[in-house]
This record gives structure tokens, sequence and C-alpha cells, in this order.
């Protein structure tokens, strides 16, 4: 009797080691571009130029920067918000005991603007004013 005991528990031991082993969550964010090619970075950590993917860990809230030459520098919020299958207390189910293998992909598109160059009336106005605040400076 307490062999048998002994043998159901390490069988469902087994089963249930293997089922926590086997469960994963992969987050992935993947950021595309107009124009194509822009530099990315993710919470002030470049991660490559676009189009881009990246795992990420948790849900919440990423800075965005995004440059590209002859383009405004863009820089941006963007809110991750999680699955249904990531709130407590369902997510405990997900990431420990589902069997299976899930990817959760967030994509964003994002939409520079081209730059504008001041002209040389602006230029020549903006040198006036930084140098009568420099001589205001001094004296």
């Amino acid at each position: 009797m307490a062999k048998s005991k002994i043998v159901r528990f390490g069988v469902v031991g087994c089963v249930t080691l293997t089922l926590i082993l086997t469960s994963c969550v992969r987050r992935t964010m993947h950021i595309t571009t107009t124009p194509p090619s822009a530099l990315v970075h993710l919470n002030g950590q470049e991660i490559g130029r676009s189009e881009v993917s990246v795992d990420f860990i948790w849900y919440g809230d990423y800075n965005i920067e995004i440059k590209h030459e002859g383009f405004e520098t863009l820089q941006t919020n963007w809110d991750v918000k999680p699955p249904w299958y990531q709130h407590v207390p369902l997510d405990f189910f997900a990431e420990v005991l589902w069997a299976g293998k899930i990817h959760d992909v967030h994509a964003k598109h994002f939409e520079l603007q081209p730059e504008v160059l001041p002209t040389s009336e602006e230029l020549t106005q903006r040198a006036a004013e930084l140098q009568a605040r420099a001589v205001n400076s001094l004296e």
C-alpha cells in the first residue's frame, strides 16, 4: 500500500514537473516605421533599425525614441497592455501550468515627419537674439 502511494506521488510529481518545464510565454514587440530603417531606442537602449522586433518581460509603459536623417526625432510612449490570460489569477496557469508555448506579439507602426529646416532669415534672427543675450549677460 505504501509503495503504491510513493509511486503515485512520483508519477504526479514527474507530470507536474514536465508541465512546468514545458510551459512558456514569449512576449515580443514589433516596431515598424515610415520611413524604414529608422534607429529605434526602447527605454534608452538602442534595439536596432526598423523593422525591428525585441522580446520583453513586463507589460506597461515604454519610452520610444526613433531617429532618421532628414526627419524629426520622435519621442513617445507605448503602453503595452497584457492580454486577458496575463491577468491574476489566469497568469499563473498561462505561465506555469499551460503545457504549450504562447507567443504574445505586440506590433506598432510609427510615422516620422520630415525635418523642417529654418530659413536664412530665421537663422539670422536667432543669431541676433543669442548675441543680444550674450551681451546682456556680460553687463
